[in-house]
């Protein structure tokens, strides 16, 4: 599959959707600065810099400022990337800084791709760019000291921020480098190609917890987020949506009460080219305060368009119609012939499973701020697909793209929610209708009720086993929106096997699993009313949330058909054979060391209370972090579960800061038990009845089990650790609960009046 933007610039400029959707992020075309005098220069570090890379430059006082690529929502992104470059460069920590990047072309890297942050791709993928920028870094301060000094580079030894000559104790620090001038070394791609890398015995810096680069401007409150910025002259818009998700358009606007509220400027209808939104209306005033005024005071009537009463029964109704066709869909999986399988397995088993549609809700509401400088449009937010999100806020003022500059803050959160844009669109067209920058922030509200959800899905699955209780067949199908496909951009769609067309890989990763089964097939289905009705996102953990549900569950249902103990019916089928060599051992030991911390088997546990497993290859098969659980629960007679301890155990191969993982793994964990028991959704009338924490209620402090985590670092490449631990702990929850009570759930999230009514069948 492809996951990085090529980079091939556009001939002409067309102002359409596809333009800005698909020309633009798909295709690459520089977002800001490119043909606009005078910006770049501007924006270009200090001459008396020192630059290796793009990616970090080292000032004349010897600091080394990394630019991070990446969004930073409070995963330490920024910090893991200086460590990185850090290790290899030879820096002293305490003189390392970050910085975020711009939307300037440069950093449209060949390699790293586009600036896009999500499926725990980020250390995975920059860990040797970073590295050979680091190391190149060195390289050219040892050449420049040698230079300075008189002395051969090989007899120079670089450490924490030193250049040293043992012989003859001569020393030159990097501040002293730097300003020297001698060091003028460049690399070509091959060049950098053939730098020989430290190996892991040689690391100083990687696998230390060292202090996290962030974490004084955050407490001290110098770190700017979007919802931060202030803009001389800048006035304020809150948004007007309408009570339809999606599809809606206004029909008329009385302002005759908003321009009694002191401070009102403007009201202004959304004319959104990108399609990004629907049926909005931003109020302008002087403050925030009085935008919320006027735009509660404000009357709009709407055209409740084609989704305006649509459901989540409707969408369920619609979802297993489609399943129940032998010709909807795509296969993402085609091995063997499982039809024929199952008609000579000696057991059949059938199953449905269910989500729901779940919001992201992070605590920093949705805001953008926006400011038009003649020609340039500046914007102003947390974005975590920068490629994408210029283009979006191009096409809602009308302009060409290489006219926008794009200012990255700080993320009060982001979970694949800043992946879209749509914030922009209300602070672009309310500053361009007033002349004025206007920063515009969400309600938790509009928030809620506008998020581009994880998408509701049901998942039918078939299993065959023969006399020994072995899996011979296993037929997957799933049903849902198809959160990529919306974004427009084709490099981001994988070819079906069966040659049908493009599917969106993202709606069933996980399902390509690494047990051994002969005869296996996954069908892609997209449910075309969710996905207009409900246009759906990326939520942390992306598909493998919904599919690893499925067959898990579905492993425990066969291993419980068939009398094995689940943990060591697992372990029979990550045998490793064919295309799953190596990756089925790593799985495989993951599940031992979850079970061997938890005590799996080795306690009896009082009536009632019952431990579940589940391992995973979360996110994709190709950049799988290997994670398992044991969940151990207590279930009531009434239904109520409680989760007394997870034990989650993951396979990081190299990892950077040990303290920060295991911080990602418990907050995943945490993550995938709210999804689990607490989190859930519903559309009805065409809109998400959930508008705030009362009534959307995700895990609370007083909920939070007892947590045990096992990081096995082995050396091998650098694994993400952000989404995979929120995939397991649902299956992980749902066997253990079976093993408790007897109750078999299929649902999420699970309810007490669904246990209850399974442990009464």
């Amino acid at each position: 599959m492809n996951r990085h933007v090529k980079n091939v610039t556009p001939e002409t400029t067309d102002l359409s959707r596809r333009s800005f959707l698909v020309g633009t992020a798909a295709t690459g075309l520089v977002l800001g600065y490119a043909g606009v005098p005078g910006i770049g220069e501007a924006l270009a570090a200090a001459p008396a810099n020192f630059e290796p890379s793009v990616w970090y430059a080292i000032s004349p006082d010897g600091l080394v400022t990394v630019t991070c690529g990446k969004a930073d929502m409070g995963q330490h992104i920024a910090s893991t990337m200086a460590q990185i470059v850090c290790e290899e460069l030879g820096a002293k920590w305490s003189d390392m800084r970050v910085n975020l990047a711009s939307n300037d072309p440069k950093f449209n890297d060949p390699v790293l791709g586009a600036q896009i942050t999500g499926g725990s791709w980020s250390t995975m993928m920059n860990f040797d760019a970073m590295s050979r920028a680091g190391a190149a870094g060195r390289m050219a301060l040892t050449e420049g000291a040698a230079a300075a000094m008189g002395v051969p580079a090989s007899e120079l030894a670089v450490r924490d921020s030193m250049i040293v000559h043992a012989k003859s104790k001569k020393h030159m620090s990097f501040a002293d480098v730097v300003k020297s001038g001698k060091a003028t070394k460049t690399f070509t791609p091959d060049e950098l190609k053939a730098i020989k890398l430290k190996t892991a015995d040689q690391y100083t810096m990687i696998g230390v917890s060292v202090p996290q680069l962030d974490i004084p401007s955050k407490t001290n409150g110098t770190a700017k987020y979007g919802i931060d910025v202030m803009i001389p002259g800048m006035v304020h818009g809150a948004i007007v949506t309408p009570p339809v998700r999606f599809g809606a358009t206004v029909k008329s606007v009385d302002d005759s009460d908003a321009k009694k509220v002191p401070g009102f400027i403007k009201a202004v209808t959304l004319d959104d080219k990108t399609q990004t939104t629907t049926g909005w209306v931003v109020v302008v005033a002087n403050t925030y305060a009085n935008a919320k005024k006027a735009a509660a005071a404000l009357k709009v009537s709407y055209d409740g368009g084609p989704n305006a009463k649509v459901s989540s029964e409707s969408l369920y109704a619609e979802a297993k119609r489609l399943q129940a066709l032998d010709d909807s869909g795509q296969f993402f999986v085609k091995d063997g012939d499982p039809a024929a399988a199952f008609g000579t397995a000696a057991k059949v088993l059938e199953a449905e499973y269910t989500t729901s549609i779940n919001i992201h809700a992070p605590m920093e509401p949705m805001n953008a701020t926006a400011e038009f400088k003649g020609d340039i449009l500046h914007i102003y937010s947390g974005n975590q697909f920068a490629t994408r999100s210029g283009a979006i806020a191009a096409g809602a003022a009308g302009i060409d793209p290489k006219f926008v500059v794009m200012h990255q803050m700080w993320l009060g959160g982001g979970f694949g929610r800043r992946l879209d844009a749509d914030m922009m669109v209300p602070a672009v067209q309310a500053a361009k209708a007033v002349g004025k920058p206007v920063k515009v922030i969400y309600t938790r509200e509009n928030d809620m009720t506008m998020d581009f959800s994880r998408p509701l899905t049901l998942q039918k699955v078939k299993a065959g086993v023969d006399g020994d209780g072995k899996l011979v067949a296993l037929s997957h199908d799933v049903v849902s929106a198809w959160p990529t496909q919306r974004w427009g951009i084709p490099d981001f769609l994988s070819p079906s096997v069966d040659k049908k067309g493009p599917l969106d890989a993202f709606t069933v990763n996980g399902s390509d699993f690494f047990y051994t089964v002969p005869n296996h097939t996954v069908r892609a289905i997209k449910n075309e009313m969710a996905h207009n009705a409900t246009p759906s996102g990326q939520l942390r953990s992306v598909a493998p949330g919904w599919t690893f549900w499925a067959v898990e569950s579905m492993i425990d249902e066969i291993a419980a058909a068939t009398g094995k103990d689940p943990a060591q019916y697992r372990i029979s089928l990550l045998d490793g054979a064919g295309k799953n060599d190596g990756g089925a051992q790593r799985l495989r030991n993951t599940l031992l060391a979850a079970m061997g911390l938890a005590g799996y088997g080795t306690k009896k546990l009082p009536k009632g209370e019952g431990m579940g497993v589940a391992c995973v290859s979360s996110q994709e098969r190709a950049t799988a972090s290997w994670t398992a659980c044991v969940a151990h629960v207590a279930v009531a007679p009434s239904g109520e579960v409680t989760v007394k301890k997870l034990t989650v155990a993951t396979d990081v191969g190299t990892q950077v800061h040990p303290d920060n993982i295991r911080a990602q793994v418990e907050g995943a964990a945490m993550w995938g038990l709210s999804l689990a028991l607490y989190e859930k959704a519903t559309l009805k009338d065409g809109g998400i009845e959930q508008t705030n924490f009362d009534s959307y209620t995700p895990l609370r402090m007083s909920q939070v089990p007892e947590v045990a985590i096992a990081v096995i670092a082995n050396g091998e490449k650098a694994t993400g650790v952000g989404e995979p631990a929120v995939t397991v702990i649902a299956p992980a929850i749902g066997n253990a609960i079976f093993n408790a009570s007897g109750a078999r759930v299929r649902a999420l999230p699970i309810t007490a009046e669904a246990v209850k009514g399974a442990m009464k069948a």
